[in-house]
C-alpha cells in the first residue's frame, strides 16, 4: 500500500481512491480510521498536485508569453521541491530509514502525512491560482505581477516564497520588453508595453512602478527610438547600452527603491547624451527668444498688433448679420495671429508657425465689455484651486477662456515638457491682460483730452452750463481726471515693474547663463565623443573644465555661480529652465492667489470705466445741450451729471480699495513669508503643469543637493523684486502717508 500512495502522489492513478476522493468502500473496511484519515488526506494533496499539472499543461500553449512563463516557473518548483520530495521518501523507505520506517519492517501513514503536510497549503494556493488564470487567459502582465505579489503577503514562507519566484519569473519576461524598448527603442509585435503613440497600454504595467519611473520609461525609449527613427548621425553609444541593459538585468521592478535608481540613472545618461549630440544650444536658445517674444510679450509691436487685430475681429464679427459668421472660431484667431505680423519682426521669424490660439469653451459669439460691477470678483471665487490655464485672465482678450500654445517638435519636446508650455500659456493671458488694460486706459485718455480741447473752443476756461450745475460739472470733470490718472499711473508702474524688472531681468540673466556655457559646451562634446568611458555621467565628471568663466551681473543666485563654473549638462539645463519660469511666476505675482485677485479686480474695475466712458461718447461730461432736450425738455438741468458723477464715485471708490488691498497683501506677503522660488529637479516633468493653483504653498517637486542651497539666495532674489515694486508704488508715499479712498484726506477730493 506504501508504493500505491507513493505512485498516487507522484500523480498517477490508482483504484484505492473513488471520484471524489475519498478511499474506495472496498478498503475502507480493512483500514482504521485515523488510516483512513491519513490516506484520504495524502490523496487530497495528490488530487491537487495533479490539478496544477493538467492546468499547466493546458495554460501553456495560452499565446501569453506571462501565462506561459507562470506556468513554466510552477513546473519548475513542484519538480525541484514537490516531485523531489516524493522521490526522496521512496528511497528512505527502501533504505529503511528509522526516522520513517518503525522497527525497520512497517511504514506508519501518519509519518507519511507528517512529511507531506508541508505542501498542503502550497498546493491549495497553486490550484487555486491556475483556477484563475484559467478564468483570465488574457490577462495582461500589470495585474498579473500585481496579483502575484499580493498573494506572496503571508505568514506562510512557503507560500510566499513560491509566489514570490513566480512574480519573477513573470517580470524577467517583462523585463525583456523593458530592456528592448529602454535601450534600443524598440516596441514588441507580441504583447507590447506602449503604443504607437509612445503611451502605455492598458494593464502593461504594475502598480509598484512608480509615476517617475513610468515617465522616465517613456522619455527613455521614445528618445532613443525617436533618434534611430530620424537616423541621426550620432546613435546612443554601444558601451552606455550595454551598461544600461545589465543594469535593468540586475534588479526587479518589484524592488521599488533599486529599480527607481537604475531607471532614473538611465534617463540622466540619455538625457546628457542627447544634450552633447542631438539637442544643441543654438536650438535652445532659439526657443528660450521666441518663448520670450510671443508670451512674454517681449515683442511689443507684435504684441500690440495683436491685441487690436483681436479687438477688430469682435468688432468685425459683432456687425455682421448671419449667425454663422458671426461666430469667432480658433481658425479665425491664427489667422489674426498672422495679420498681426505684417509689418513686424515677427513677420519673417519662422517659429510663429508654431504659434495657435486654442479655445477650450469652443467657437463663441463676440461679447462686449461689461458695465457691471463684480462679475469677475464673483469668476475669480469659482475659480480658486483651479490649474494654471483655467487662471483669471484667460478671459480677458476675447471675453472667453483663450489659451495661446506652441508646436513643440523634436527634438526641442526633450527640452520644453507640455506642463511648461501650460505656465508660458498662463504667462501670455496674464502680461497680454496687463497689456490690453494699459491700451485702453491710453486711448481713453486721449479721448478725454479730445473732447476736453473740442468743449473748451465753446467754453472757455470754464466747463459751461448753467449756473446751478457749473460746480458740478467742474468737480465730475476733475473726479473723472483723477482716476484715470490714477489707473494710468499704476499700470505704468506695474508694466515697468513687470516688463523692466521681472522679464527682462530673468531673461537677461537666463541668456548670459547659456552663453557662459557655450565655449565650455563644445570643449565638453569633443571630450564626449573621444572618451571609451560607458557612463555619460562619468565622462562628465572627468571631463571638467579647468577654466571657469565669470559669472554674468544678473546671475546672483547659486545655480548661477555652479553653471558659470561647470559645463551645462541636460540635467543643469533643465534646472535653469525651471528656475526660469518659477521666478517668472514668482516675480509676476502669480504664485500669490490673494494678490492675483485683487490684480485681476483692478484689471475689470479699469476696463468697465473705459467701456463706460465708450458709452458716453467718449467725455465723462455731457454734452452742454444735451440735458433738458429729451423727452420734450421735462429733463432738470444736472440730472445728468449726478448720475454720471455717481458712477465715477463708485468706480472711484472700488479703485483706491483695491489699490489699498493690493499694497496691504503685498507687503504681509513679503515681510511674513519670503517668495520661495525652488527651482524643480530639471529630469522630471514640472509638477507646476497638471495640478497647480495660483498659490504661496507650492512644494518643489525635489531639490538636488546642488539647487538646494541656492533656493536661499534665489528666494532673496525674486523678493528684490517685489521690493522694487513696492518702492514704485510708494515712491512718493502715496501709501505710507495717505489713506487712499477717504474722504478727509482724499487726493481727489470729496465728491
Amino acid at each position: 500500500m506504501i508504493a500505491e500512495i507513493l505512485l498516487v502522489l507522484a500523480g498517477h492513478p490508482s483504484s484505492l481512491f473513488s471520484k471524489n476522493n475519498t478511499v474506495h468502500p472496498s478498503f475502507a473496511s480493512l483500514l482504521h480510521p485515523g488510516e483512513q484519515q491519513c490516506i484520504e488526506s495524502l490523496g487530497q494533496i495528490a488530487f491537487r498536485y495533479r490539478t496544477v499539472k493538467n492546468t499547466c499543461a493546458q495554460l501553456q500553449l495560452s499565446s501569453s508569453r506571462y501565462i506561459s512563463a507562470v506556468c513554466a516557473a510552477i513546473n519548475h518548483t513542484l519538480k525541484d521541491e514537490y516531485e523531489m520530495l516524493v522521490i526522496k521518501t521512496e528511497e528512505r523507505v527502501l533504505r529503511r530509514d528509522a526516522n520513517l520506517v518503525a522497527s525497520g519492517s512497517f511504514v506508519p501513514l501518519s509519518s507519511v502525512r507528517a512529511t507531506f503536510a508541508e505542501w498542503d497549503a502550497p498546493l491549495a494556493a497553486l490550484m487555486s491560482l491556475v483556477e484563475d488564470l484559467e478564468v483570465k487567459k488574457d490577462i495582461q502582465p500589470g495585474p498579473l505581477i500585481d496579483m502575484l505579489l499580493e498573494r506572496a503577503k503571508t505568514g506562510i514562507h512557503r507560500i510566499a516564497n513560491i509566489f514570490i519566484q513566480l512574480s519573477h519569473a513573470v517580470e524577467r519576461v517583462w523585463r525583456v520588453q523593458l530592456i528592448s524598448f529602454v535601450v534600443h527603442g524598440s516596441i514588441s509585435t507580441v504583447d507590447p508595453l506602449v503604443s504607437d503613440s509612445y503611451t502605455f497600454l492598458d494593464g502593461s504595467l504594475p502598480s509598484c512602478i512608480t509615476p517617475q519611473s513610468r515617465d522616465s520609461i517613456l522619455y527613455v525609449g521614445r528618445a532613443i527610438s525617436t533618434v534611430r527613427a530620424a537616423q541621426w548621425q550620432k546613435q546612443l553609444p554601444i558601451d552606455l547600452a550595454i551598461e544600461h541593459a545589465r543594469a535593468l538585468e540586475n534588479v526587479m521592478p518589484d524592488d521599488q527603491p533599486n529599480f527607481d535608481r537604475v531607471i532614473e540613472r538611465i534617463r540622466t545618461n540619455v538625457s546628457e547624451w542627447l544634450w552633447m549630440n542631438v539637442l544643441t544650444l543654438q536650438a535652445v536658445e532659439e526657443a528660450v527668444d521666441s518663448f520670450a517674444n510671443y508670451f512674454l510679450v517681449r515683442s511689443g509691436e507684435f504684441s500690440l498688433a495683436l491685441i487690436c487685430e483681436i479687438e477688430r475681429l469682435k468688432i468685425s464679427r459683432l456687425t455682421v448679420r448671419s449667425g454663422t459668421t458671426s461666430m469667432i472660431r480658433e481658425q479665425d484667431l491664427n489667422l489674426a495671429l498672422l495679420r498681426a505680423s505684417l509689418g513686424t519682426a515677427a513677420q519673417q521669424d519662422p517659429a510663429l508657425s508654431h504659434l495657435r490660439f486654442l479655445l477650450p469653451t469652443g467657437p463663441l459669439r463676440p461679447l462686449l465689455p461689461s458695465l457691471g460691477s463684480g462679475i469677475l470678483a464673483s469668476s475669480l471665487s469659482q475659480s480658486v484651486g483651479k490649474q494654471l490655464d483655467s487662471s483669471p485672465f484667460t478671459s480677458t482678450l476675447l471675453g472667453t477662456p483663450l489659451i495661446l500654445t506652441y508646436t513643440v517638435s523634436w527634438p526641442l519636446d526633450l527640452f520644453v515638457h507640455p506642463a511648461e508650455l501650460s505656465l508660458y500659456g498662463a504667462l501670455f493671458s496674464y502680461l497680454s491682460t496687463l497689456r490690453k488694460t494699459h491700451t485702453s486706459i491710453h486711448k481713453c485718455w486721449s479721448s478725454l483730452s479730445n473732447t476736453q480741447r473740442a468743449r473748451r473752443r465753446w467754453t472757455g476756461l470754464g466747463e459751461g452750463g448753467t449756473t446751478e450745475d457749473l460746480e458740478a460739472r467742474k468737480e465730475l470733470l476733475r473726479c473723472g481726471w483723477g482716476v484715470i490718472r490714477d489707473m494710468s499711473w499704476f499700470l505704468d508702474t506695474l508694466m515697468g515693474y513687470v516688463m523692466i524688472d521681472v522679464v527682462d531681468v530673468e531673461y537677461r540673466r537666463l541668456k548670459n547663463q547659456l552663453r557662459s556655457h557655450s565655449g565650455e559646451d563644445e570643449h565638453a562634446k569633443r571630450a564626449g565623443s573621444m572618451s571609451t568611458e560607458p557612463s555619460v555621467t562619468s565622462v562628465l565628471i572627468t571631463t571638467h573644465s579647468k577654466t571657469s568663466m565669470p559669472a554674468s551681473r544678473s546671475s546672483t543666485s547659486h545655480l548661477g555661480r555652479v553653471a558659470a563654473s561647470s559645463k551645462l549638462d541636460f540635467t543643469t539645463l533643465r534646472q535653469m529652465h525651471a528656475t526660469y519660469l518659477d521666478r517668472l511666476l514668482t516675480g509676476c505675482l502669480l504664485t500669490n492667489q490673494e494678490v492675483t485677485t485683487v490684480l485681476a479686480s483692478i484689471f475689470e474695475v479699469c476696463e468697465r470705466f473705459v467701456a463706460q466712458v465708450e458709452r458716453w461718447g467718449g467725455d465723462i461730461l455731457p454734452a452742454l445741450l444735451f440735458e433738458g432736450s429729451l423727452k420734450g425738455g421735462s429733463e432738470k438741468v444736472g440730472n445728468l451729471v449726478k448720475e454720471r458723477r455717481g458712477v465715477v464715485a463708485e468706480i472711484n471708490e472700488t479703485l483706491h480699495d483695491l489699490l489699498i488691498t493690493f499694497y496691504e497683501h503685498l507687503s504681509s506677503t513679503t515681510f511674513q513669508r519670503p517668495l520661495a522660488s525652488a527651482p524643480a529637479e530639471a529630469s522630471k516633468s514640472m509638477a507646476l503643469g497638471g495640478h497647480t493653483t495660483f498659490n504661496m504653498t507650492r512644494v518643489p517637486m525635489g531639490n538636488t543637493s546642488k539647487t538646494r542651497t541656492g533656493n536661499k539666495a534665489d528666494s532673496v532674489d525674486v523678493r528684490r523684486h517685489v521690493e522694487r515694486l513696492m518702492l514704485r508704488l510708494d515712491f512718493n508715499g502715496g501709501f505710507s502717508k495717505f489713506s487712499w479712498g477717504k474722504k478727509e484726506n482724499g487726493i481727489l477730493g470729496d465728491l
